[in-house]
């Protein structure tokens, strides 16, 4: 048997070889391994140091091994939020020849938590609900595209801050299935998995005294039913609307745009009497702000920061001399943009210590310090600006959370 690396690039499958793999995963040295909080799981799984990136290796069959990094794949491919594959090692042989477990290893997601860690100070209800919030949008994602989880919870989800808000991620596709359409059955299922699975995740933590006293699982669990099928139900309806009123279709894309989604494609139909307008949108990609701050600047970053970063960016345009809305003369918006990334952006983030962008997403902290530029000049009464905010925040708050 010989050591093999299927790998999505050759510069890690040559980084990886640089790993113990004839030594059986739980029996890693310390000195290869990454400290960082680990969700539940069924395998064994660790964190390591290769080619300058912290990767997450799981020892399990290589029947599922290799299923599962095809649908992560086949997930990156539809811009579905989920861990990125990195390789497959299979061959592996420990002391004495003996065949040990194949690994599937995946990217570590930066800034993420397993929802276990986030519990180990009491969250508040309405942290909870950002939680639950976030794993329905992941689930409609999933579904929207074709992907049956059939292990949705909480365990299998890692989240990252998203402005003021929660991103999820899915971390676990072992059970998954890709196909061009789920019928409502393989919907409803999903959902009723989901539910069970966090009221029971929930009475786990409430049984460890990690859950704050006025969040019921039970009710929780069902609430995510609840969030779920309204998603939905606005990202798949049909609209109705009168034949003269059909600005209404374009009301109705500014709301899913709102939602940080997109309209692809649509199907309008008139009525035989020709009184109405049917609108049904067809396919709907989600990360609307993603796509349109990708786009200007080049940056990347989870929806409602991107939301957020565009707000602040076309508030800074229309300050500037030559930005003219509809002048063919005034510069135009991606060169306004890009020089918002090179002065505004990058040198404020710049001022935060090294130590602290090395662990946080700059996305999140160009966010927290808009927000902390709005609270400072609440108390003033007046804009406070973006610099003083800057000073504060960097001398005031950053000392406190590491602490």
């Amino acid at each position: 048997m010989t050591l093999q690396i299927s790998a999505t690039a050759p510069e890690h499958a040559a980084a990886l070889l640089d790993l113990p793999w004839h030594i059986p995963l739980e029996q890693w040295p310390q000195e290869c391994l990454v400290n960082l909080p680990r969700g539940i799981s069924r395998h064994v799984v660790r964190f390591a140091h290769a080619g300058g990136e912290v990767l997450a290796v799981k020892e399990v069959g290589e029947w599922a091994a290799v299923r599962e990094y095809g649908l992560l794949r086949d997930l990156d491919r539809l811009a579905v939020p989920a861990v990125d594959p990195v390789a497959v090692v299979t061959g592996r042989l420990g002391e004495g020849g003996v065949p040990l477990e194949p690994a599937l290893i995946t990217r570590h997601l930066k800034g993420s938590l397993p929802y276990r860690s986030m519990f180990e100070t009491t969250m508040r209800p309405s942290t909870v609900n950002r939680l639950l919030d976030a794993l329905a949008v992941l689930l409609v994602r999933l579904h929207l595209v074709g992907f049956a989880w059939g292990d949705c919870s909480l365990s299998n989800t890692l989240f990252r801050r998203d402005a003021g808000e929660y991103a999820a991620y899915l971390v676990d596709a072992e059970t998954g299935q890709l196909q061009r359409e789920l019928s409502s059955g393989q919907r409803a299922y999903d959902i009723e998995l989901v539910r069970v699975n966090i009221a029971g995740e929930l009475m786990d933590l409430e049984a460890a005294g990690s859950l704050h006293p006025s969040v019921d699982p039970v009710k929780f669990g069902a609430e995510i039913v609840q969030r779920y099928g309204d998603l939905w139900h606005e990202l798949t309806r049909e609209s109705v609307y009168p034949a003269g009123k059909r600005h209404y279709i374009d009301r109705r894309i500014r709301r899913l745009n709102e939602l940080g989604f997109d309209v692809a494609e649509m199907q309008i139909q008139r009525s035989s009497a020709g009184d109405t307008v049917s609108f049904l949108p067809k396919v709907v990609d989600a990360g609307h702000h993603q796509r349109q701050l990708l786009r200007l600047t080049g940056l990347d970053a989870e929806e409602n920061q991107a939301r957020r970063l565009l707000n602040d960016l076309e508030t800074w345009m229309a300050t500037q001399k030559d930005f003219a809305p509809g002048d063919p003369r005034g510069a135009r918006a991606e060169v306004l943009a890009h020089r918002w990334v090179r002065e505004v952006f990058r040198t404020t983030v710049r001022v935060v210590p090294q130590d602290v962008r090395g662990r946080m997403d700059v996305a999140q902290i160009y966010h927290e310090l808009l927000e902390h530029r709005w609270y400072l000049s609440e108390q003033a009464q007046r804009d406070v600006g973006l610099d003083a905010a800057v000073e504060d925040y960097v001398t005031n708050v950053l000392p406190r959370q590491r602490q």
